[in-house]
């Protein structure tokens, strides 16, 4: 039996024209549940029997991580809920339950086939798995189901000082020192203003208290060439991927008539998708 895998995503405000194209690739893994958090109206929506909708405001967040932390926090803008993807597994225990692994994502992605690469030899293996090889990946990451693991930001000696700040400090990544992590600079030399996720992971490995997956897996930027046929997603036709983050594509594409169905199959241009 395959290791049970959820994944918890937070969004409030309207839904853009891609998360139909995430809901369609969450469907293609039926063997992993979605969760979403938002205050959106998802009539609209046609949803796979993988992905729940949990309808919350942004103030009932802020009031469920205050009174589980237990100090005053900073939520005032869903943007702000990056620096708490650490701590959703500790923020919402009751999704969660009975899962293996748990983890969180991001709307701007189309996925590929998520099992073909996070496979039962590798959660048996690793308590944390990063679809990049260089740094922690925020859109994506996944973490064992348990104390240790759901507690892990709490290691970061900065946690509090990130969470009751109104700055947005890419606590869940590298507080942005993306190229000092990619070039292996020892941790203990990056110069950075708090300790983010990727600091933590890094001396936990340093100190063989954490066994963590590095391997890179997806596509970003806009880079073409991208096909996506029935859950599968495969880059020049020779390379399957797990996703492709959209996070350069959505700048430059923006479709004019809303597709009320995805295909079954389609292509990712630098400047588009289509079928």
């Amino acid at each position: 039996m395959k290791k049970s895998i959820a994944i918890i995503i937070c969004y409030f405000g309207k839904f853009p024209w891609y998360f139909l194209y995430f809901l369609h690739s969450c469907s293609y893994n039926p063997d992993i549940t979605f969760f979403i958090i938002t205050d959106n109206g998802i009539s609209q929506y046609k949803k796979p029997k993988n992905v729940i909708f949990i309808i919350k405001t942004l103030l009932e967040i802020k009031t469920i991580a205050k009174d589980k932390l237990g100090f005053k926090i900073s939520i005032d803008t869903p943007y702000k809920l990056c620096d708490f993807k650490p701590a959703y597994a500790y923020l919402f225990p009751e999704l969660i339950e009975g899962y293996g692994f748990w983890g969180y994502t991001d709307i701007d992605l189309i996925f590929g086939n998520i099992r073909a690469f996070i496979t039962d030899d590798i959660l048996n293996a690793y308590e944390l798995i990063s679809v990049r090889h260089d740094f922690l990946t925020g859109y994506f990451q996944v973490f064992k189901n348990n104390e240790k693991m759901n507690t892990l930001f709490m290691k970061s000696k900065d946690y509090k000082k990130v969470f009751s700040s109104k700055e947005n400090f890419c606590f869940d990544e590298t507080n942005y020192q993306f190229e000092a992590f990619a070039e292996k600079v020892p941790v203990n030399q990056i110069n950075s203003e708090i300790e983010s996720m990727m600091h933590v992971v890094r001396k936990m490995e340093d100190a063989k208290n954490l066994k963590a997956y590095f391997d890179f897996h997806v596509i970003e930027g806009r880079p073409g060439r991208l096909k996506w046929n029935q859950g599968v997603l495969t880059y020049k036709n020779e390379y399957e991927v797990i996703l492709y983050h959209l996070i350069k594509l959505k700048e430059v594409y923006k479709p004019g008539n809303q597709l009320k169905k995805i295909p079954d199959v389609f292509y990712i241009s630098p400047t588009r998708i289509y079928s």
